[in-house]
């Protein structure tokens, strides 16, 4: 498994030996999918962790308790894969001896992971993961983003509040634990809205399909006046695709998998007109959210994703819950314990991508964005949908 300089934090203290003028390094690392099926989620992660580490450097490292801090980072390589990223946090933890970890970001990654990390007691945030089943019973494991027991209800409040239907379709991988959750999350919302059986057609396939001629067909049939697809960035492009072949003309409404700048990309045409819930819209930004999309284009030469901005906003969250501890000890387990603690504690954070408090699982409070992508293929923002 590859390790790149860039992302999860341990702290390591000079030993004996070492001259008193040798600075102390707190290692900072990231769990991400820098290959595979979704190697856009890994570069945002990625540039995201360089442009923090940027701003470390300049102010000439991180100062906790007193003490200046150079920062090292350690990007691990998931390829996309559950037991990859399971292997990665395993090293991190026990080999690396880091402090704590970012990602991994997409659920069926951060599930598993973040059982390692739970069970090694080292604090985790995943920024993207929205499955309720990531932080749940783990108190060593955080997030970035709201959870799919929020965002299916907020998906259906959003499709019966601006279109008045009543006939909803879905259609998801069943075989994926983020959109098998929020699909079982969206019908159940969408049924207590409207009463059982108006979820019309309730269609899956198994990851890698790409023919879903079958689905669509029993979809259109059905008389559904919209269909729900909670599928990753790379998956929908065919989905509209083939949907719109078989002549599918009715609003298609996704979720903040369909982020990624790629998108747009792949789907051309075919993705104008669609909306999608999601963490952030980079359209209309203002204030800290605006100078980071304006440095990051800058620096990368295309808009940040939600997935650069989640991660940006996590690894904000650790470097406050650092400071926070008061001082590192050197002792890793006690100062991971801190640094957990410290995360438990944090308050009403100014993230770009919203205002966090965590609950007591390790999950923030905060809206979920609707985006509508325009004409020209732009994520405008449309409209806020609050938690209850």
């Amino acid at each position: 498994m590859t390790v790149l300089v860039a992302a999860l934090l341990v702290v390591v203290f000079a030993g004996a030996g070492c001259g008193p003028a040798e600075q102390a390094v707190i290692k900072i690392g990231i769990n991400a999918p820098l290959t595979g099926d979704i190697p856009k989620v890994g570069e945002g992660t990625k540039y995201a962790a360089e442009m923090w580490l940027e701003d470390i450097e300049a102010a000439g490292g991180l100062e906790v308790g007193g003490v200046t801090y150079k920062v090292e980072l350690i990007i691990e390589d998931n390829e996309s894969k559950a037991e990859s990223a399971v292997a990665a946090n395993t090293k991190l933890i026990t080999q690396d001896q880091v402090l704590a970890i970012i990602g991994p970001q997409a659920s069926k990654q951060a599930v598993p992971a973040g059982e390692v990390a739970n069970n090694l007691e080292c604090p985790m945030i995943s920024p993207w993961s929205t499955n309720p089943r990531t932080t749940k019973d783990r108190p060593w494991v955080f997030r970035a983003c709201f959870l799919d027991d929020f965002q299916g209800p907020a998906a259906a409040k959003f499709v019966t509040e601006e279109f008045g239907f009543t006939k909803a379709a879905v259609l998801y991988d069943v075989a994926s634990d983020y959109p098998k959750g929020l699909a079982e999350f969206f019908k159940a919302a969408w049924e207590e809205l409207h009463g059982p059986g108006s979820v019309v057609a309730f269609e899956s396939f198994t990851t890698k399909d790409r023919d879903f001629s079958a689905q669509l067909t029993k979809i259109i049939d059905s008389g559904a006046e919209f269909l729900f697809t909670p599928q990753y960035y790379d998956e929908v492009p065919l989905i509209l695709k083939q949907a719109h072949q078989l002549g599918f003309d009715k609003p298609i409404v996704g979720s903040d998998s369909w982020g990624s700048a790629e998108l747009v990309n792949l789907a051309g045409e075919d993705c104008y007109g669609c909306f999608f819930t999601t963490h952030y819209a980079a359209a209309g930004a203002t204030g800290a959210t605006k100078e980071f999309i304006d440095r990051y284009e800058a620096k990368y030469g295309y808009v940040p994703d939600d997935v650069a901005a989640l991660t940006w906003d996590s690894l904000h969250l650790i470097e406050q819950a650092i400071k926070d501890t008061g001082g590192l000890t050197g002792d890793i387990e006690a100062d991971r314990k801190a640094v957990r603690d410290a995360l438990a504690r944090i308050k009403n954070f100014e993230g770009i991508t919203g205002n966090m408090t965590f609950t007591e699982e390790g999950d923030p409070i905060k809206a979920c964005v609707v985006v509508r992508i325009s004409e020209e293929g732009e994520f405008e923002f449309y409209k806020f949908v609050e938690p209850e």
